[in-house]
């Protein structure tokens, strides 16, 4: 093998850390797999991983050693892609990430529209609930709400979202209207967040934060059961507001406790920062950040 053969290897056995499962996805024999990471162990003269019968780690030279690895081959797919034509004309596969309710509000839309502008590319969507690493889970766009903590990212701000109490209208007729954070004790709570979380809500108080622990009586780890169940009239929830911005607007749900919201959370569009970045990612982030400035249920 020649040298960008053999870091190729390489950096399948670290993704997958297993030789067995990289020489199966490079389509090589496992004594191939190994072979090609030993030769490369005795060019560079040190150990690249750790191995036991089963578990397969890198050293610390070997997580320094993928970090460039990774480096070299995302500088040779650039000049490919460059040569390709694919820095001035949208074409392959976008993948991207945004939490679940906002993906399926707003940026579905986005995405429908951005493949009938362009034919060329096809996307990958995934809704999650969590931060997903671009790096790690080979990620082109993410849409993030919440201060971010990755300084290696671009980042585009495109408003910011509040955190809502509320409940339906039915629910607050019958068992009244907490005037206070501290009221909330005595209110049937709708918790939508995972099960390990602690069970509490923060609040701004007299320009304190003042942290109010609460007993549900029902958690819910998705968003959307806990918005169906504050709609049925069981109790209070707190969600974003773009969550809950068309029931505002309608009625069927009323917030309450307004004055003792904390800051409002940026709306961010990321993406890998030391990247050109090319035509079918910039196109789409040009998409995104026109149509959700212009969402009534985003705050600018």
């Amino acid at each position: 093998m020649d040298k960008l053969q053999t870091m190729q290897v390489f950096m399948e056995v670290a993704k997958h850390q297993s030789f067995t499962t990289a020489s199966k996805v490079l389509g090589l024999s496992a004594p191939a797999t190994s072979r090609a990471v030993a030769a490369l162990e005795n060019r560079l003269g040190v150990k690249l991983f750790n191995r036991t019968t089963r578990l397969v780690r890198l050293t610390e030279p070997g997580a320094r050693y993928l970090q460039d690895a990774k480096r070299i081959m995302e500088d040779i797919q650039e000049a490919e892609a460059a040569a390709a034509g694919i820095y001035t004309r949208p074409a392959g596969t976008l993948a991207l990430t945004a939490p679940v309710l906002f993906g399926e509000k707003f940026i579905v839309p986005i995405v429908t529209q951005y493949l009938a502008d362009n034919p060329d590319v096809s996307v990958k969507l995934f809704l999650l609930d969590r931060v997903a690493s671009l790096l790690e889970e080979e990620l082109d766009v993410a849409i993030r709400i919440g201060h971010l903590k990755d300084s290696n990212l671009y980042a585009t701000r495109v408003g910011y979202v509040r955190m809502i109490v509320c409940g339906s209208p039915d629910y607050f007729q019958q068992q009244g209207t907490p005037e206070t954070p501290a009221d909330l004790i005595d209110h049937r709570i709708i918790f939508p967040m995972p099960f390990e979380h602690v069970s509490a809500w923060q609040f701004q108080v007299d320009g304190k934060k003042e942290l109010v622990k609460l007993n549900p009586r029902l958690r819910c780890n998705h968003n959307g059961a806990a918005l169906k169940a504050a709609l049925l009239g069981h109790g209070i929830t707190r969600l974003m507001s773009y969550q809950v911005g068309e029931e505002l607007e309608k009625g069927t749900l009323k917030s309450v406790l307004t004055q003792f919201e904390e800051e409002p959370l940026p709306v961010n569009i990321i993406h890998m920062e030391g990247r050109r970045v090319n035509a079918k990612t910039r196109s789409f982030i040009d998409l995104a950040v026109q149509t959700l400035k212009q969402n009534p249920f985003i705050l600018p």
